[in-house]
């Protein structure tokens, strides 16, 4: 049996006599944090039951609520990229994202279906910092991966939620993923957020000559059909491949859209980021808030050198 907090006050008050204001100071402050801890597992959708077997075929528009990590990333309230909510305060999307933008004039928008209309549930927050992958190759898509760090943190609710991270390469195995899904809004073509369930596919047929001729490294994830038609296309660029494990009964990302060879032709898959070869960063820069503010982008590297030393 689970004792929420509000019970254990008031037992803990009885046991010990305490009565009155004390009571009341106590319960306030938890009424204050509770909106910033209120649910903090990863992976869950509060709106929706798990996944079926049923597959989405050419994609569908998403029910409200059904992936609470997906943000627009925007700049000058105009859609530019999609990216996944992992901590309160910390976005995930891709580097070639942020060619020309300053970081002053982006924001996030969380928590939104239609970008047409937003709901109650939908959330804004302005970003202090882009970091960028120190190794990013923008002729090459390699290292696709950026981090934005949100001025102030995000209150999970039904309508936004974290995606969890695997810790490692192993996890692509031992989570045993049993469908994966792609989702965006793509470039002005769609108000309601798109939705689809693709096939992962293996780096060896990728690189045949016929498809993507030795360009998918280590780094990168092919998913998708052989046959085409359903894919990420511009604007999705920074979204989530997000994967479920039965096992956890949760979500994980396991790619970042990054590149193709135009939307949805046969034997050009979308091409995204392999999250699991960040992991380790990501969750170290989890650790940790910037104290010193850098104007403009920063990559991961000068982000990690400007952080405090820790025994």
């Amino acid at each position: 049996m689970f004792i929420t907090a509000l019970q254990l006050v008031f037992i803990s008050s009885l046991s010990s006599g305490i009565t009155g204001s004390f009571i009341l100071t106590i319960l306030l402050f938890l009424l204050l944090i509770i909106p910033i801890k209120q649910i903090t597992c990863c992976g869950k959708r509060p709106l929706l039951d798990p996944p079926k077997h049923l597959r989405i075929s050419g994609g569908l528009s998403a029910l409200e609520g059904a992936w609470p990590w997906q943000v627009s990333i925007q700049q000058m309230s105009r859609h530019i990229c999609g990216g996944s909510v992992f901590s309160h305060r910390w976005v995930v999307t891709a580097s070639h994202c942020f060619r020309n933008s300053n970081n002053y004039k982006l924001r996030i928008v969380a928590g939104v279906n239609s970008r047409s209309k937003y709901g109650k549930g939908v959330q804004y927050r302005s970003v202090q910092q882009v970091i960028l992958h120190e190794n990013f190759s923008r002729s090459k898509y390699d290292n696709d991966v950026a981090l934005l760090h949100l001025h102030h943190p995000l209150y999970f609710t039904k309508h936004v939620q974290p995606l969890c991270i695997m810790e490692n390469e192993m996890d692509e195995k031992r989570l045993s993923f049993s469908s994966c899904y792609i989702t965006g809004w793509g470039r002005m073509l769609f108000s309601t957020l798109q939705e689809a369930e693709v096939d992962l596919i293996d780096t060896g047929i990728c690189n045949q000559s016929s498809w993507y001729d030795g360009h998918v490294n280590d780094n990168m994830i092919c998913a998708g059909f052989d046959k085409g038609g359903v894919d990420t296309c511009q604007g999705d660029s920074g979204g989530p491949l997000q994967c479920y494990s039965k096992d956890m009964e949760r979500f994980y990302l396991y790619g970042v859209t990054s590149h193709g060879e135009d939307c949805a032709l046969p034997k050009k898959p979308g091409i995204y980021t392999r999250a699991s070869r960040y992991t380790v960063c990501i969750n170290n820069l989890m650790k940790y808030t910037i104290t010193v503010t850098v104007k403009g982008y920063v990559s991961w590297l000068t982000y990690f050198y400007n952080l405090p030393y820790q025994n």
